[in-house]
């Protein structure tokens, strides 16, 4: 198994300190494998999307368009 190192900001390394039974570790370990399990899956969509990254980009404007409407009533 490889080790990796992380850098994390001090208040989150202090509420970590509070619950020292947790195995940090493998909660980090568990994070790691569920991105990456997104990503499969969204690997997979995208291999058969027909869709450029052009109609990608003007479907997103788009939404954030119509969203910032609805916010902002």
């Amino acid at each position: 198994m490889t080790n990796m190192t992380l850098s994390i900001p001090e208040e989150l390394y202090k509420e970590m300190q509070r619950h020292r039974d947790l195995k940090w570790s493998e909660v980090a370990r568990e994070a790691f494998e569920k991105k990456i399990r997104e990503l499969h899956w969204m690997d997979e969509i995208l291999s058969r999307s027909e869709l450029t990254e052009k109609d990608a980009e003007r479907i997103g404007h788009k939404i954030k368009h119509e969203m910032a409407k609805r916010f902002l009533k």
